[in-house]
């Protein structure tokens, strides 16, 4: 089979999908380092330091490129894979009890992964858009004027409003259980699916999966109500 057609394959979809989940697990273990810098309580000049040199930086800036790729991927690969499922299985098998086979976020993740992209769309248009594409926030450091907007400022703002903050945590409590199915899963396309390593790729997946979005919560959370200033 050539690699095109492998690409095309089930097989092939299903391993596009566990990459691509792989390299957006990375990620946000990146994204939520450089977002704990506001936990310095220096007025956010840590975490403004950090922005800027992700913000300006020619290799983390090419890396942005791969990461919407990567999203974007992701994202076609899942409705391909249960589109095609569908059509597979036109008549659902017959269930007494869906939740003794599954989860229920297993069966989910198509919602999940749904409400995780309209977060996103609402996330960029509230950092990465103002950040990248206006004038509203200042690109280089030493350019900044006193009073001059920053990414800390914006984000100070942003989660003023309790109705933002609550989309936020939302959107990581359904995080939580994408992850919690998807962080697995990625392991078990590439074949690691063994009694032995098994149990410790669920237990790794569960651990991440919450300490993951729960420091992402607590972010807006602790804005909101002036524990971080």
């Amino acid at each position: 089979m050539s690699n095109a057609g492998f690409l095309k394959s089930s097989i092939g979809k299903k391993v596009i999908m566990g990459a691509t989940g792989l390299f957006l697990i990375t990620f946000l273990m990146v994204h939520c380092f450089i977002n704990m810098l506001i936990f310095f309580q220096d007025g956010g000049e840590t975490f403004n330091k950090g922005a800027e040199f992700m913000g300006t930086n020619w290799l983390i800036r090419a890396m942005e490129i791969v990461l919407f790729v990567g999203i974007i991927l992701h994202i076609v690969q899942a409705l391909v894979l249960t589109l095609e499922n569908r059509k597979a299985r036109p008549v659902p098998y017959e269930k007494i009890n869906g939740a003794a086979n599954s989860s229920w976020y297993s069966r989910s993740m198509g919602l999940l992964g749904t409400l995780i992209l309209m977060f996103l769309i609402i996330h960029l248009k509230h950092f990465w858009v103002v950040s990248r594409f206006t004038d509203h926030i200042a690109h280089n450091e030493y350019e900044k004027l006193p009073g001059q907007e920053t990414l800390f400022k914006e984000m100070m703002e942003v989660f003023e409003n309790p109705m933002v903050v609550l989309v936020y945590v939302l959107a990581m409590i359904s995080l939580t259980y994408h992850l919690l199915h998807g962080f697995q899963s990625a392991f078990q396309t590439f074949g690691l699916n063994h009694r032995k390593y098994t149990p410790i790729i669920k237990k790794t997946g569960i651990a991440f999966s919450i300490i993951i979005c729960t420091l992402f919560a607590s972010m807006p959370i602790a804005m909101h109500f002036g524990f971080v200033k």
